[in-house]
């Protein structure tokens, strides 16, 4: 119960669905326990009444009394309805609030997990896979669901029920009640056994549909892949082998679950034969009535739902605590990029410092950046350029803040970019990733993904200044035009330029663009730098690339190489250095390289 121990505080927060769910327990109980006793009225009134009907049988009262006790008998069949209709009533208005309260409860951890989610730091989603945070946000807050409503229910109406029916049947006779209850302790055992095992193979079905999940997602993302290299066969056998992993260790439980029943249905069976067979000795000695041992066999039927229920309350919270804690293994998780309780806000110029910046990838332990320094004046425009793993994105990663470094600092108009707000230094810096992620949408919502406010003018603008504009109005709903998941019905370069457009919209004062021109052709490319460099006319930006643009004049360019900057100076101050940069411009001019803008 530890780890559902976190759930407590929705119960405070619906503390008035769970407190009448309690009292329409008891009200809807109390009415149940008076039908036994009505029975056991009925058949003491009849047994009582026996010998008298045929003492009279034979005179003229006969009449009167058959009359009198047809009254009698349909009075208590009346009421008999009367409280089954009000147990039920009640028991109605229990589902209702306990049952709704749950959903509520879903709703609200659902939110909760999927704020987690989004507070979370980038390296958190490099080290698990979307199927497993698909898998805990649903099945297994579908499973702790379960325990916040039907488990907490059957188990409110079954400690009320056995508590007050055991009450009842003590009032009756203590020693017939203690032989029909005797089967408990052995009930009790076998719980607590099974239990155990339920709880451990709980764990294990959920990491694995976990992974089913995963696979599945990664299959549907990566189809594209599976078709071109002819894999269709081996996914669907690596699906099934885990498919079939799951479907093992699910029918082991279910076999595990099965030992309730049985055992339930055992220990009652003996309860009620215990019942009929000490009860009839003692009506034989007088020591109780016939109506109390009617009364005693529909105590112990009363009690055989809330006696099964303990196996399926058992099993429902048993499977919540496993899903619980799978939950709780993120919920704990503290994100490493967060606002500090002193974060101060920022109007962006545009001024950005690296100082001595080292930083290692924590998922991998790579080093990416070492000892490295660079100032960037309110309006220039740098370029950076090195080959693959060179640690080119990596800068951009730290500029908008998706990691700290661990060592130096990262400066913005002359304040650390951990002592401000992130959604001020992110709102106010346009980044236009390499990955480029476009949203199952419409391309006008797309463009305007960071600035819903923007209107259709807004939009087109920056559609245009990314040359993207010819092709959409191509569509046959233009910018309406829904792009699909991941943008799957676009090209690669018209995905990327709809991914600048998204950042010009924003009309900051620090752009970043990471290699965002890597899918486009030569001739749109060279539209959008012309375009780009009236844009950014007075404005800072650092441009990532691998390519040379030889039209765009950079106030710096400076190339790394391993984290570390091994050439810097403008383009003609490196072309005399002989070095990297000179190489990759020759290999481009001798046309081993397309890509350089003449």
């Amino acid at each position: 119960m530890k780890h559902l121990a976190v759930l407590n505080k929705y119960f405070l927060r619906y503390k008035w669905r769970f407190l009448l769910g309690l009292i329409c327990t008891v009200i809807s109980i109390v009415f149940s326990v008076f039908q036994p006793i009505m029975v056991r009225q009925i058949f003491d009134l009849l047994a009582q009444n026996l010998n008298n009907y045929h003492l009279i049988s034979d005179t003229n009262l006969k009449t009167i009394f058959h009359s009198d006790f047809s009254k009698v008998l349909a009075f208590y069949g009346v009421m008999l309805l009367v409280f089954a209709l009000l147990s039920g009533f009640f028991l109605y208005l229990q589902r209702q609030s306990l049952i709704v309260m749950s959903r509520h409860i879903e709703f609200d951890l659902k939110n909760e997990i999927y704020q987690h989610y989004q507070l979370l730091d980038l390296n958190f989603f490099k080290m698990h896979r979307t199927g497993d945070l698909m898998s805990r946000i649903t099945e297994d807050v579908s499973r702790v669901r379960m325990y916040v409503g039907p488990a907490i229910m059957y188990a409110t109406r079954t400690i009320f029920m056995l508590v007050i029916v055991v009450y009842l049947m003590i009032d009756v006779n203590p020693l017939l009640t203690l032989y029909t209850l005797s089967p408990l302790p052995f009930l009790a055992l076998t719980i607590y056994y099974v239990n155990h095992i339920i709880h451990r193979k709980s764990e294990r079905i959920q990491s694995q549909l976990s992974n089913i999940t995963s696979i599945a997602q990664e299959s549907y993302s990566g189809i594209r892949v599976i078709k071109s290299y002819v894999q269709e066969e081996g996914m669907i056998g690596h699906f099934e082998k885990a498919s079939e992993d799951y479907k093992i260790s699910s029918v082991s439980l279910a076999k595990t679950d099965a030992l309730f029943q049985p055992s339930m249905a055992l220990m009652i069976g003996l309860s009620v034969l215990l019942t009929i067979f000490i009860g009839g000795i003692q009506v034989i000695h007088g020591n109780i009535t016939v109506g109390n041992l009617a009364e005693f066999v529909i105590y112990v039927n009363m009690l055989m739902f809330p006696f099964l229920s303990i196996g399926m309350v058992a099993s429902m919270v048993q499977r919540a605590a496993a899903s619980q804690q799978r939950l709780n293994e993120f919920l704990d998780i503290q994100p490493a990029i967060y606002n500090r309780p002193d974060a101060k806000s920022i109007d962006v110029k545009g001024e950005v410092i690296f100082k001595n910046v080292s930083f290692t990838y924590p998922h991998t332990g790579i080093q990416a950046i070492q000892n490295f320094n660079l100032t960037v004046k309110p309006g220039e425009k740098v370029a950076v350029i090195g080959r693959t793993g060179s640690g080119k994105s990596t800068l951009a990663q730290l500029l908008i803040r998706m990691y700290d470094p661990q060592e130096g600092a990262v400066m913005l108009d002359g304040m650390d970019l951990r002592t401000l707000k992130l959604e001020d230094l992110r709102t106010q810096i346009s980044y236009v990733p390499q990955d480029v992620f476009l949203f199952s949408d419409t391309i006008t919502n797309n463009i305007r993904f960071g600035t819903p406010e923007a209107n259709e003018e807004a939009v087109r603008r920056a559609a245009r200044q990314a040359s993207v504009e010819k092709d959409i109005l191509g569509f046959p709903e233009g910018f309406n035009t829904v792009v699909g998941e991941r943008g799957v019905t676009l090209s690669g370069g018209q995905k990327q330029r709809i991914s600048i457009a998204r950042g010009l919209i924003k009309d900051p004062n620090l752009l970043v663009f990471d290699d965002c021109l890597s899918a486009v052709d030569a001739r749109t490319e060279k539209e959008i730098i012309g375009n780009l460099y009236a844009y950014l006319k007075d404005k800072t930006a650092i441009i990532i690339t691998h390519r040379i643009f030889a039209l765009f004049e950079f106030d710096k360019i400076i190339v790394l190489d391993e984290g570390k900057i091994v050439e810097t100076g403008t383009h003609d101050e490196l072309l005399s250095l002989n070095g990297y940069y000179a190489e990759l411009y020759a290999r481009q001019q001798s046309g081993d390289d397309e890509s350089v803008i003449e």
